[in-house]
């Protein structure tokens, strides 16, 4: 069905954005103990993917 379709479509830009913070940004592994140091990890890894996408949209105007 066409919604299937869509659905497929925003789930492969998802995954894709995934896959770029757990391989390039590592996402995929715990550089510290403690449930603290993961939230900042974590959050410091999508403010740097954030960062990286604000900047290439400013590029391009």
């Amino acid at each position: 069905s066409e919604y299937f379709k869509k659905r497929a479509r925003e789930r492969y830009m998802i995954e894709a954005k995934n896959s770029e913070l757990k391989h390039q940004h590592s996402y995929d592994v715990a550089i510290s103990s403690g449930l603290i140091s993961m939230q900042m990890q974590g959050a410091l890894s999508i403010f740097t993917v954030n960062l990286k996408r604000i900047i290439k949209l400013k590029s391009m105007k």
